[in-house]
């Protein structure tokens, strides 16, 4: 087999290059095949923003430096065609792991080719957008300007030929690769980008002015577009060697019109059941079908808690959808907690049995790991579905993260329309950065935005226009009578309870047993995970133990929606019901309690609780009651500390007994927003880039830094600014836990890492999404310290829960037996 080898090797040179080796019948792909198969790709998904040939172009080169003979005796050593006894030529491959440039040398011949172009340095630009994809294609966006003022750009072109080997390269290099490259390096190029570049920094849009900020984000972000076109390319490439079928499936078709077959179906099976609140429904749902025709944008559609937003959203999703002819429908939701019981609700309409492949996919957690192995790459999801449901923080991610494993995504969200569920649970941070990549996307990569939620926040109306909000037009809001439907849909009266010197925990308790036992069912909803655990501790011994439940977000999904399960089904057959959540339970959960007490909080999410409460309308009247404890440690958790402030001074200030009146809202809002003005650009420290600055900042002018004068076009530090970008305050870490069919998906994650079955890890892991919990660096180290968790594969970045610190009361703990003590998590 050996001689086979090399006689081929001398024989074809085309054969001598390899870019990868099967797993599973050490097939090679020749180098050549995988860039002209990348290129094509890349080209396919760059047409999306106009940039079919500058896609084509960082597709065929992206892996030039595998020309190499470093790499070409790494990988050979790496994948058993060198024998360490018997050829010169072998390395050992683990210790050059990361070590040999195989990037730079094709971002090198794109700046040679374009970089002379240009009296005005048109051609440098163009050079640095394209050589920047290529050169940062395995560690993410590269710094053009390092945060200390380091020319990041100059230093990586400039590399010297012994590390790059870009001469070698271009030696070793197959014909047709260097002669395509030739000819796309060429005027028609740089002429199609500037187009393009041109019409991202108009001075005016929709009747704005766009500053210099939003000019150099765009730029920026447009970059970021075609990277994660490069990186879609590259995995879907790798993907389909490996796994053979897999291209068929990235190629199916979407028939808009049996979706909406079977929406309108299920939707007249439901008049059936005609009662007022399901006639109101039916009239929002009618007002947002009839404007699914109208052109694409950026929509409000503002609908009371129990509106039946939902199937409201994805019946206009569809139709709109076929109107445009788009590719996907993406749902962008708050928490974890919702998305199985949206994902199910939206199953039950659009998919059958018999259908070929799924509609749906659910996007849950980050389990899958950052580094570039063969196992990241096969078991990445970049939302190739008709109709994806993810979170916000992964929304986000996909937006602003460093690496690659975010970004990839990026480019799914062209073509697209996305919902976006409870829209003023965005972090406030994040908020100009969300509103230019939502302005980005809907002006220049054919997308239609809806937000929704009953607490419209004020994203068109913010304090500082000139670092980015939302372009709406006046006339974009589907509901147009928005008082009409609240004062129809009105069912609970909000009593304010709160007193100057608080509510002892012993008063709480005495509260909800109260309720629980005159109204039948009662939920409180709390503030931090800490007081969930202590009140139902607290009542446990008074109330039966199938009827106490307890949430938070120390449970997997696969756990709480048991638990939802159990409480819906006792709530529909009248059986009593006390339950003690975090707020996870009050933003889009289809479950309707007697009775509703809430921590003081953000306005917003006393009117989002208060949609769990006679949901259905089933009684005359209930009540809301907000309360506030004596003792709560919430310094830290700065979005409730500040919306409760916010929230007191709007009960001091408003007389009427209509506390969640929309004018009242816009009134909350205007407070929290004013207050938090300066924090909506992504405040940073010296301890995450050496100095004050915003993270929208480093991904536009970039004018803080030291090295302003730098002769570039690009000044962004993109590798900075997604390393410090978090969509939630402190990073998290997934961990498996042992719960129920998590513990089986463990025991095949660890037998399939001794002899790697790609399809099958692949299939595991995407289930174990539902039995992940996130948790913070604090008690991520409390559990590496008492050895409760485990890696999956070394390296690999999965972790595994031990069992015993998972209790079936609460979910993960950083005590063996939860129940001995209530511990902040």
């Amino acid at each position: 087999m050996k001689i086979i080898d090399n006689i081929n090797y001398l024989l074809d040179k085309s054969q001598a290059y390899i870019a990868h080796v099967r797993t599973t019948d050490r097939k090679k792909q020749t180098l050549a095949t995988h860039l002209q198969e990348v290129a094509d790709i890349t080209k396919k998904l760059a047409r999306k923003i106009n940039a079919a040939e500058a896609g084509e172009l960082i597709g065929l080169l992206h892996d030039f430096g595998k020309y190499s003979s470093s790499f070409q005796n790494y990988i050979q050593s790496g994948t058993g065609l060198l024998n360490p006894d018997m050829d010169a030529n072998y390395v050992d491959a683990v210790a050059l792991k990361g070590k040999i440039d195989h990037s730079t040398a094709g971002a090198q011949l794109i700046w040679e080719a374009l970089s002379k172009f240009g009296k005005n340095g048109e051609g440098r630009l163009c050079g640095q957008i394209l050589g920047l994809c290529v050169a940062s294609h395995h560690s993410g966006l590269i710094d053009c300007l390092t945060p200390e003022g380091v020319n990041g750009f100059n230093l990586r072109i400039n590399k010297d030929d012994e590390r790059a080997h870009l001469t070698e390269c271009k030696q070793n290099a197959d014909a047709h690769i260097l002669e395509q490259a030739k000819n796309l390096t060429d005027k028609p190029l740089l002429s199609a980008m500037l187009k393009q570049l041109s019409l991202l920094t108009k001075n005016n849009q929709h009747g704005q002015t766009t500053s210099e900020t939003i000019k150099c984000f765009y730029i920026g972000f447009w970059t970021r577009f075609l990277f994660s076109c490069l990186i879609d390319a590259d995995r879907i490439n790798s993907a389909d060697f490996e796994r053979l079928g897999n291209t068929s499936y990235r190629n199916r078709t979407v028939s808009w019109d049996v979706a909406i077959k079977r929406m309108e179906f299920f939707l007249s099976q439901q008049q059936v059941h005609d009662t007022p609140i399901n006639t109101i429904r039916r009239t929002i749902s009618d007002t947002c079908k009839n404007r699914a025709q109208d052109a694409q944008g950026i929509y409000t559609l503002t609908v009371p808690t129990g509106g039946g937003k939902t199937y409201t959203s994805l019946r206009y999703a569809l139709h709109h959808a076929k109107a445009h002819g788009l590719e996907r429908i993406i749902y962008v939701i708050p928490y974890t907690s919702i998305i199985e019981q949206n994902a199910e609700a939206i199953q039950k309409v659009v998919e059958q049995a018999g259908d070929q492949y799924p509609w749906v996919l659910e996007h849950h957690s980050n389990l899958e790991p950052e580094n570039q192995t063969w196992h990241s790459k096969l078991a990445t999801e970049n939302w190739d579905a008709p109709i994806v449901l993810t979170t916000m923080v992964q929304f986000l991610e996909t937006l602003f993260s460093g690496g690659t494993r975010g970004v990839r995504r990026l480019h799914q969200l062209a073509n697209s329309i996305i919902i976006f569920d409870e829209i003023q649970t965005l972090p406030i941070n994040c908020t100009h950065l969300f509103c230019n990549a939502l302005n980005f996307l809907s002006a220049h990569t054919k997308t239609t935005a809806v937000l929704c939620t009953a607490t419209q926040p004020l994203l068109d109306q913010l304090n500082s226009p000139e670092k980015g909000q939302l372009l709406i037009p006046k006339d974009n809001h589907l509901i147009p009578d928005v008082r009409q439907f609240f004062d129809q849909l009105k069912r609970v009266e909000i009593s304010n309870k709160t007193k100057s010197q608080g509510w002892s925990e012993e008063e709480i308790a005495e509260l909800a047993l109260s309720e629980f036992k005159v109204k039948g069912s009662c939920l409180v909803i709390v503030n931090t995970k800490a007081w969930a655990q202590a009140l139902y501790v607290k009542c446990a011994d008074s109330v039966a133990r199938d009827s106490l439940f307890h949430l938070s977000t120390n449970q997997c999904t696969a756990h709480r929606n048991e638990l939802f399960h159990r409480m819906r089904a006792r709530l529909a057959a009248k059986l009593p019901v006390l339950c003690f959540s975090t707020q996870l339970i009050e933003a889009g959960v289809d479950i309707d309690f007697s009775s509703v007490i809430r921590f003081l909080a953000g306005l917003d999410s006393i009117a989002q609780a208060a949609g769990r409460c006679n949901r259905n309308g089933l009684l005359d009247t209930a009540t809301v009651h907000v309360v506030n404890p004596a003792q709560e440690t919430i310094n830290q958790l700065i979005d409730i500390k500040v919306g409760r402030d916010k929230t007191w001074r709007v009960f001091s200030e408003v007389k009427d007994k209509d506390l969640l009146d929309p004018k009242n809202m816009t009134l909350y809002f205007n407070y929290y927003f004013y207050d938090r003005a300066d924090e909506m650009a992504y405040p940073l420290n010296e301890k995450q880039i050496g100095r004050t600055d915003t993270l929208l900042n480093l991904l536009s002018e970039n004018k803080f830094n030291t090295g302003a004068g730098v002769p570039l076009h690009l000044k962004q530090s993109f590798m900075a600014a997604g390393n410090a970008f978090k969509a939630i305050d402190a990073p998290t870490q997934s961990v498996i836990v042992p719960y129920k069919q998590g513990k089986q998906l463990i025991t095949e994650l660890c037998g399939i890492a001794k002899e790697f079955d790609a399809a099958n890890y692949y299939s595991c892991l995407k289930q174990a999404q539902k039995f992940s919990v996130n948790v913070f660096p604090n008690v991520w180290k409390k559990l590496l310290e008492h050895k409760a968790v485990y890696e999956i594969h070394p390296g690999e970045g999965v972790y595994y829960l031990d069992e015993r610190y998972y209790s079936p009361e609460f979910g993960l703990s950083t005590e063996t037996d939860a129940k001995a003590e209530v511990t902040i998590l």
